[in-house]
C-alpha cells in the first residue's frame, strides 16, 4: 500500500514538474521561423538549429519551408501572426517582397530578425545576422587565385562565373567580393571570360538551383569550349559547383585525359565534401550554421527580454530604406588540405563516417 502511494506521489510530482516546464517554456512564447526551402540542405540544418537554440532558451517555435516561393513564405509568415508569435526569424526568399508583411508585425509588436539574407526596401525589422558575405567573396576569388598561381605571373586561363540569385542580397555581396579579387586578371588578360558573361545579371542563377547551373554550363562549353580547354570555374555555392561539376564531367573532365577545372563553392555541404576528396571540387566556403542559428536566437532573446543585442557592424548594410544592425560571423576557407581539420577535428560539424 506505501509503495502504490509513493508511486502515486511520484506521478503526480512529475506531471507537476512536465506542467511547470511547459508552462514556463510557453511563458516565453512562440517564435516563427521562416526559411526558403528543404531543397538545400543547409537550410534544413539552419532550421533544426534555430529551433534547437530557441528551445534551450524557452521559447516554443513554429517552423515554417516556402520551397522557394515567395508568396508561399509571406503567406506562411501571416499565418505565424495570426497563431500569435512574439518573435519572427526569417530568410526571405525576395527580400524585396516583404514590407507590407513586416508593417503588420509591427504593428503587432512582433520583434524581427533578417536571418543570413537581407530583407529590402523596409524599416520595420529590427535587426540582421548573417556570415561576412563580403569575405566569402573575397576568399572564392583568392582561392581561385592562388590555385592557379596567378599572383606567379602565370595565365592567361579560361574562367566562367556562376553567382547566386539577382532576388538575394547575399549573391550581389558575394559577386562584389568575388571580383575585388579576379577583376584585376580580367583586365590583364590573365583571365579569359570566354563566353563573355561576366556581369551579375548575366551570371546569376536564380534560386541558386544547381540544376539551372548544370544546365548554363552545358550551353557555355558547347558554345566556346569545342576545342578550347576551361581552366577554372567561380561557382558561388555547393548547389551551383554540384550542376557545373556534372556538366563538365558529362564532356570528359576530370577522366584523366582532360583536367578538371578549379571549382569554388560556398556552405560546405556533404555532397561538396565528398567531391572536394574526389579531386573534382577543388573548394568550399564553411559557415558554421549553428554559430548563426545561435546567434540569431541569442539575439531575439534578448530583444525580448529587453537586454542590449550584440551586433558588430551599424553601417555596412543599407537596405534601401534603413542602415540595418546587424551581426556579421566569420567564414573559413576549406579545400582538400584541411577539411578534416575543420570540419571534423576542430568543430566536430560533421563526422569522418559522414563524409566517406
Amino acid at each position: 500500500m506505501h509503495t502504490i502511494i509513493k508511486l502515486a506521489a511520484a506521478v503526480v510530482l512529475g506531471l507537476a514538474v512536465s506542467a511547470c516546464s511547459k508552462s514556463e517554456s510557453s511563458d516565453k512564447g512562440t517564435i516563427g521561423i521562416a526559411m526558403p526551402s528543404k531543397a538545400e540542405a543547409r537550410w534544413v540544418s539552419d532550421g533544426s538549429n534555430i529551433v534547437d537554440s530557441l528551445k534551450k532558451l524557452g521559447y516554443d517555435t513554429d517552423l515554417q519551408y516556402a520551397q522557394y516561393e515567395a508568396p508561399t513564405q509571406l503567406s506562411q509568415i501571416e499565418n505565424m501572426m495570426v497563431k500569435g508569435i512574439k518573435g519572427l526569424i526569417v530568410a526571405p526568399i525576395d527580400g524585396t517582397t516583404m514590407a507590407d508583411v513586416l508593417k503588420q508585425a509591427r504593428e503587432k509588436g512582433i520583434k524581427v530578425i533578417s536571418y543570413d539574407r537581407l530583407i529590402r526596401n523596409s524599416k520595420d525589422f529590427d535587426y540582421y545576422v548573417t556570415f561576412d558575405n563580403y569575405r566569402t567573396g573575397v576568399l572564392q576569388g583568392e582561392s581561385l587565385v592562388e590555385a592557379l598561381e596567378l599572383k606567379q605571373g602565370k595565365g592567361p586561363f579560361n574562367l566562367e562565373i556562376f553567382a547566386g540569385s539577382t532576388d538575394d542580397n547575399n549573391a550581389h555581396v558575394v559577386y562584389a567580393g568575388v571580383m575585388s579579387q579576379i577583376k584585376p586578371y580580367i583586365d590583364s588578360g590573365k583571365l579569359v571570360v570566354r563566353s563573355g558573361q561576366q556581369d551579375m545579371d548575366k551570371v546569376a542563377t536564380l534560386n541558386w538551383d544547381g540544376a539551372l547551373a548544370q544546365a548554363r554550363m552545358d550551353n557555355v562549353l558547347s558554345a566556346f569550349y569545342s576545342t578550347a580547354h576551361l581552366d577554372a570555374v567561380l561557382a558561388m555555392n555547393d548547389q551551383i559547383a554540384n550542376g557545373v561539376v556534372s556538366s563538365l564531367r558529362g564532356v570528359g573532365y576530370g577522366n584523366g585525359k582532360s583536367a578538371m577545372p578549379i571549382v569554388t563553392g560556398q556552405d560546405a555541404e556533404i555532397s561538396s565534401i565528398k567531391s572536394i576528396i574526389r579531386g573534382e571540387q577543388s573548394s568550399t566556403i564553411f559557415k558554421d550554421t549553428r554559430a548563426l542559428a545561435q546567434a540569431a536566437a541569442d539575439m531575439m532573446d534578448a530583444e525580448l527580454s529587453g537586454k542590449t543585442v550584440v551586433v558588430n557592424d551599424s553601417t555596412s548594410y543599407d537596405n534601401g530604406s534603413m542602415i540595418v544592425p546587424t551581426q556579421l560571423l566569420i567564414p573559413q576557407l576549406v579545400d582538400n588540405q584541411n577539411w578534416q581539420k575543420v570540419l571534423v577535428d576542430d568543430t566536430h560539424f560533421y563526422t569522418l563516417e559522414q563524409l566517406r
